[in-house]
């Protein structure tokens, strides 16, 4: 009984398993492992929400994206201007339309590229915008998460009774009256 008892002090004594760090050499330890892709990945979107936090705008920032707002709305209102112009006044509207029959058609293609390229651009701006608040979403899911778990985990040895309904002559007179 000496012997064995020495092996298994020798195998498995002092607070050492051999087995399992011999074992260790050859697998990788999947819970170290699961705990090292959590952190990297927590690492990533938290670096990702970083990148494109939006609370650094400056004023000039600020008063370029005002800017940036007026083309579409000018375009609208002008527009709707001009249907506007050809009923109040007609011989107006027909020599301003006149003026823009005499525009040469370089000049429509060169208009068609910067109008493209303005809301091509714009679009551009927008889905990055979408892409940071995804960001910001993402680095709040473990928040909402913890949140959840922690309202399930108040709500999960509670019981809940529903009072008995009080009698409501109201909903008595209308069952009674859709169902002949």
């Amino acid at each position: 009984m000496g012997v064995i008892a020495r092996i298994m002090d020798a195998l498995f004594g002092s607070g050492r398993n051999i087995v399992a760090e011999t074992v260790g050499i050859f697998a990788e330890n999947t819970e170290a492992g699961a705990v090292r892709d959590a952190s990297a990945k927590a690492q990533a979107r938290d670096q990702f929400a970083a990148e494109f936090r939006g609370d650094r705008k400056g004023l000039f920032d600020r008063v370029i994206d005002g800017l940036n707002r007026l083309p579409r709305p000018l375009l609208a209102f002008g527009t709707l201007g001009l249907f506007v112009m050809a009923m109040v006044d007609p011989i107006w509207f027909a020599g301003r339309m006149q003026g823009i029959a005499l525009v040469p058609e370089p000049l429509w293609w060169l208009m068609g590229a910067i109008v493209s390229f303005y809301f091509g651009a714009r679009h551009q701006a927008k889905a990055q915008d979408f892409q940071q608040s995804v960001a910001d979403t993402a680095a709040q899911a473990a928040v909402v998460t913890s949140r959840v778990k922690a309202i399930e985990a108040l709500g999960a040895g509670a019981t809940f009774s529903v009072p008995a309904a009080e009698p409501n002559p109201a909903l008595e007179d209308w069952r009674a009256d859709h169902d002949r």
